[in-house]
């Protein structure tokens, strides 16, 4: 591992980057936390919409990682300028996390795969699978374990859920490798399930009935929308649900174990742990 002299985390309170910024500094890598209200050592005070935030979050910062802004269908002209700013400042590595489902180029995330691809000396791509971090918390579908329904337009397709524990520990990997990985890595765990099956995993460990109901793309469009998304990324949310459905998601990678050293956690074991 290569000691870099400062990282920038942004969504350092969120899910993947609370871990990378803990598990960078387990390293004894020196990582600011991006934050738009700075509230103690270690936070730097960062705003996607205000440009004049950027030079000091950036100062002294060798590697970035990347998270675009949450709930921007298009994020580029936001990005964009940040990241002009950040390689004017002497940032040379910056890993993204985007999607399993996002393809370079494509609207949104894709566009932002080539921009870093294209624009940065040192780049990591991670194509993270859905999290299964999905079923607890505030998202929908952990909505839906509480209430007994999980109501998805995936029908009955698969996906290999992923920890994002383990996102985490490939980022970390891929912004203190000495090498730079300079390449794309699709992250799954080491299973494929339907939505059916995952609860089934969850009401034969909690003892509590919850099942799946399948709808259509439209009327969960509508659903999200109804949970306060605006209307564009709820649209976004709800074609990835198709192309689950098209199958898009049932596959299986190895790329956690090749890069960390440990194989990826199981959806049992992650709901005997996280899930009561």
């Amino acid at each position: 591992m290569a000691i870099v002299p400062d990282v920038l985390v942004i969504g350092a309170t969120g899910t993947t980057g609370s871990r990378v910024l803990a598990g960078l500094r387990e390293r004894g890598v020196s990582a600011r936390a991006a934050n738009r209200a700075p509230a103690g050592p270690g936070q730097v005070r960062f705003d996607w919409t205000d440009r004049g935030s950027h030079a000091d979050a950036v100062r002294g910062v060798s590697a970035v990682y990347l998270l675009a802004p949450i709930g921007e269908a298009d994020p580029l002209p936001l990005v964009q300028p940040f990241l002009a700013d950040a390689l004017a400042a002497g940032v040379r590595r910056v890993v993204l996390l985007s999607s399993s489902a996002v393809a370079e180029g494509a609207a949104g995330l894709g566009e932002l795969h080539h921009l870093v691809r294209t624009s940065v000396p040192e780049w990591t791509v991670l194509r993270p699978s859905w999290f299964m971090q999905n079923f607890t918390g505030a998202h929908l579908v952990a909505q839906g374990v509480r209430d007994g329904e999980i109501v998805t337009a995936t029908g009955d397709a698969r996906v290999a859920f992923v920890d994002a524990a383990d996102i985490a520990a490939v980022a970390v990997h891929a912004l203190t490798d000495e090498e730079p990985h300079n390449a794309e890595h699709v992250l799954t765990g080491p299973e494929a399930l339907s939505y059916a099956e995952a609860a089934e995993i969850i009401a034969a460990h909690t003892g509590r009935a919850i099942r799946h109901r399948a709808v259509g793309t439209a009327e969960f469009a509508d659903l999200v929308t109804g949970a306060g998304i605006p209307a564009a990324f709820a649209d976004m949310l709800a074609a990835l649900d198709e192309d689950v459905r098209g199958g898009a998601e049932d596959r299986v990678t190895d790329t956690v174990e090749r890069v960390t050293g440990f194989p990826a956690r199981s959806f049992r074991t992650f709901t005997k742990k996280e899930i009561r």
